[in-house]
């Protein structure tokens, strides 16, 4: 089985990356503090179906900020680069079916790594919904926030396990439909 080991920054040790290698055959190294600063999921009409910011911004910033980002990605062509540099900020964007999820990132953060974010979200929701679509976000829009809040804390991944997410996702279920203590 061939090992796989995704750096954030070359900062490492020879001790860190060897543990890093032999701990498991796939491991996400994060060296430094790789911090998104918001995602955004919008439709390809514009409408916004979940948004979720990781500095603090007033709200009349976050509306600015949101609609401008909006109309920037919704104007690029489908074969244009998904990654944008956008005031001090880098935009990395991927397009699923009729939903639009871009995240914002430091200038030095790795975009690639962004992309692997957007996609492990989409296959957590994927999972927990059964071929989710956009109605699945919009009616059930709190489990699409629990889903992102398992998986991402404070802008940094949390758990990169999709077993162990929707493990904790499941739990949480039981706990709210039938109010069954978790072990």
């Amino acid at each position: 089985m061939p090992f796989l080991c995704l750096f954030v920054q070359m900062s490492l040790t020879t001790h860190s990356f060897l543990s890093c290698l032999y701990s498991q055959p796939l491991c996400f190294c994060v060296i430094s503090s790789f911090q998104m600063q918001f995602m955004l999921l919008f439709s390809r009409q514009g409408k916004l179906r979940l948004q979720k910011w990781y500095v603090p911004l007033s709200d009349k910033e976050k509306k600015k900020i949101t609609r401008e980002l909006v109309q920037t990605v919704l104007a690029r062509k489908p074969k244009m680069c998904s990654f944008l540099e956008w005031r001090d900020l880098k935009i990395v964007y991927k397009r699923y079916a009729s939903l639009y999820f871009c995240c914002a990132i430091e200038d030095q953060d790795n975009e690639l790594i962004t992309l692997e974010i957007i996609h492990r979200y989409v296959e957590l929701l994927d999972k927990y919904f059964g071929s989710v679509c956009e109605l699945d976000i919009i009616f059930n829009f709190e489990k699409a926030y629990f889903i992102l809040d398992e998986f991402l804390l404070g802008g940094e991944a949390q758990e990169t396990s999709k077993k162990n997410v929707l493990k904790a996702i499941e739990q949480a279920d039981l706990l709210q439909e039938f109010n069954v203590p978790v072990n």
